[in-house]
């Protein structure tokens, strides 16, 4: 059965204000392969909420540099993983600037490349929205200060996981079919059966 529990915002923008500047040695750096503004804000959801979904391909994981997900640090697949998933880990949807407060993510984008970074909301006020990030490693920058041509805002709406009296499990290994009969199981046979 999955439950939900509150996305702890102070527990991510405490995470992202400790590493803003350095690399958690738990994590590999991927600044010299594509950047690693993606990483650090997965690192951040996982800090709030400690659930990673071990889903292949469509997960949000990260074990190692060579045993991770599409979406723990590649832009386009974290929005799709954190806006469409149903199942454990984060999740949210894509919602209105007025929507969002600290914790919550925004996504840049230019016209030649799509949306290239992502960012953690670390305050709002006065009518400004401050970020937290990594790859231009930055705490409390000015989202005014970045070049781009459009963005998307990220609000993050919980955190799913298990419950220990989870009988998900069936309807992994059995398909989730609402109104089917489970296979019919053989008796095993005895000697005395012949």
């Amino acid at each position: 059965m999955l439950a939900i529990k509150p996305y702890n915002r102070e527990r991510a923008l405490m995470y992202a204000r400790k590493y803003a500047f350095s690399q958690n040695p738990m994590f590999a750096d991927f600044r010299g392969i594509g950047g690693n503004c993606t990483n650090f804000v997965s690192q951040c959801l996982f800090a709030a909420g400690c659930v990673m979904n071990y889903t292949a391909v469509y997960g949000w994981y990260y074990i190692s540099l060579d045993d991770r997900s599409p979406s723990w640090a590649g832009v386009r697949y974290f929005y799709d993983f954190i806006t469409k998933n149903r199942s454990v880990g984060p999740f949210g949807h894509e919602a209105g600037e007025g929507e969002c407060e600290s914790g919550d993510i925004i996504q840049l984008g230019k016209e030649e490349e799509g949306f290239y970074h992502t960012l953690l909301i670390s305050d709002i006020r006065d009518g400004e929205i401050y970020v937290t990030a990594q790859t231009d490693d930055a705490v409390d920058r000015p989202l005014s200060t970045y070049t781009y041509d459009y963005k998307r805002f990220i609000r993050v709406d919980g955190i799913r996981f298990r419950t220990e009296d989870d009988d998900g499990c069936f309807d992994e290994i059995y398909g989730a079919l609402p109104d089917a009969e489970p296979p019919a199981v053989e008796a095993e046979k005895t000697p005395a059966d012949g």
